[in-house]
């Protein structure tokens, strides 16, 4: 029986593009792990997806994983299956406009065959105390980034 594990995610950007981070938060049972990462230059939705991969990245072994994000972008790729038909569709969208952030998509699309997901969309900046967190955490990243270019 898989363990079942809870990953909440944010992204974040300053400007769009601009400095951008990223925080997940892994739950398993009494377990909790924070970590956040970010880029220079990126745009948010890059850093919504990031958060996604590297919190399913950072699995050991196939899990159940629930998915909280506020990333529509994200959670409709996966729940309604936009990612898998752009994928079969050589990275077009229904328009047969290019997909964006296609090598993202193509990492998450792999995890997803590694672990039993599903995920939930919360409103950000609404008081889910993860989702709080885990925006803290990606602002506070690329902070450190503007912070570096001074």
């Amino acid at each position: 029986m898989q363990k079942y594990v809870e990953l909440f995610t944010d992204g974040a950007c300053s400007g769009n593009p601009g400095a951008g981070g990223w925080g997940a938060i892994l739950r398993y049972g009494n377990h909790e792990k924070e970590f956040c990462g970010g880029e220079k230059n990126t745009t948010n939705n890059r850093m919504e997806l990031t958060a996604v991969i590297k919190g399913l990245s950072a699995l050991k072994e196939p899990c159940r994983v629930h998915i909280v994000t506020d990333s529509k972008y994200v959670s409709d790729g996966i729940s309604k299956g936009w990612a898998k038909s752009w994928q079969q569709n050589g990275w077009k969208k229904a328009d047969k406009k290019p997909a964006l952030n296609t090598e993202l998509w193509q990492e998450l699309l792999d995890l997803l065959e590694v672990h039993t997901v599903d995920i939930e969309w919360v409103k950000g900046h609404a008081g889910h105390k993860e989702n709080e967190r885990c925006d803290a955490l990606a602002v506070s990243y690329y902070k450190k980034l503007q912070e570096n270019e001074k």
